[in-house]
């Protein structure tokens, strides 16, 4: 469906305004083990990440990697780590005289192996504490080597409109998102710590619905989206008539936005995004939960003319 000749990709990111929707409690899966790395993610309306501790890479070959009581060098194990609240998580007011903070515990550990052991696991919770209570958990530099986190926020939607920058009335506009504004990967890189080629987290955000309320009076309407293909970026074939396209999220506007403040509908858009992890080869994404983002565009409708204009 990808006509190379006078092709125009319109993308209305200039008029698009993002609003977080209400932040909500966090989705998370549930520790997993990657190599010789613990983690445990996060997803939200904001984003997504994952807070881990891990051992020193290890590919096999050489000489064994230290423990880490080895590594300590005699200095004492701090188990816990206090992370602030990750954006978009809603919690009450905190006691006077404490504040929030998202501690995470590595637990069931062991000192005498390179990697902590089968067991070791995270242990998350969101506590208020006061000073004395930060105290418990200090972070001197030398705990720096086993821990390690990413996170990453969603992109701003550009929303693109087909066939014409500004609908015609009668004529079907067509709604996708740009490839770069519906999907996310974030992967470890240096910092994994993985025992093998096929031990790695990566974390892909990707929207997999677009719901729209076009601002007319209609009801809203839903998309099962996806990523575009990078050779099919809008999913609009300009070789054929808006009438005769395949894309199914579309809408027909029935009068222009001529009455409407500023001469533009206001077209709202919830975006879900889905987020899911990787740890190697054949084990395939896994799905550790869904949000939803709100957007806000601003859309003229003429009357119709001619395609194109």
């Amino acid at each position: 469906m990808y006509n190379r000749v006078g092709r125009t990709l319109l993308v209305l990111s200039a008029v698009l305004a993002l609003l977080l929707s209400v932040p909500a409690t966090t989705a998370s899966a549930e520790t997993i083990h990657s190599g010789n790395s613990v983690c445990s993610m996060y997803v939200n309306s904001v984003g997504f990440g994952a807070y881990c501790s891990s051992g020193k890479a290890y590919m096999g070959d050489g000489a064994p990697p230290p423990t880490w009581r080895e590594r300590l060098n005699g200095r004492p194990f701090v188990p816990c780590r206090d992370f602030e609240i990750p954006d978009g998580i809603r919690l009450p007011q905190a006691p006077e005289g404490k504040s929030w903070v998202l501690r995470i515990t590595i637990t069931d550990y062991d000192l005498d192996s390179y990697n902590g052991g089968p067991k070791a696991h995270l242990e998350r919770a969101y506590m208020p504490v006061d000073q004395a209570e930060r105290d418990q958990c200090p972070f001197p530099d030398y705990m720096e080597q086993f821990w390690w986190r990413f996170e990453s926020s969603y992109p701003e939607p550009a929303l693109q409109i087909m066939p014409t920058y500004t609908p015609r009335v009668n004529v079907p506009a067509y709604f996708t998102l740009t490839p770069d504004s519906s999907m996310v990967l974030k992967q470890t890189g240096d910092l994994s710590g993985y025992y093998d080629p096929t031990h790695n987290l990566t974390m892909r955000g990707m929207v997999v619905e677009l719901k729209i309320d076009p601002g007319d009076g209609t009801a809203p309407f839903t998309c099962p989206t996806g990523v575009t293909p990078v050779d099919d970026p809008d999913g609009y074939d300009q070789t054929k008539d808006p009438y005769n396209q395949i894309n199914p999220c579309k809408h027909i506007y029935k009068k222009s936005s001529a009455s409407q403040p500023d001469a533009m509908y206001t077209v709202k858009l919830t975006i879900t995004w889905d987020v899911a992890y990787w740890i190697g080869k054949g084990t395939g994404w896994k799905s550790i939960g869904q949000a939803n983002v709100t957007a806000v565009q601003r859309l003229p409708v003429q009357e119709a003319q001619a395609i194109g204009g």
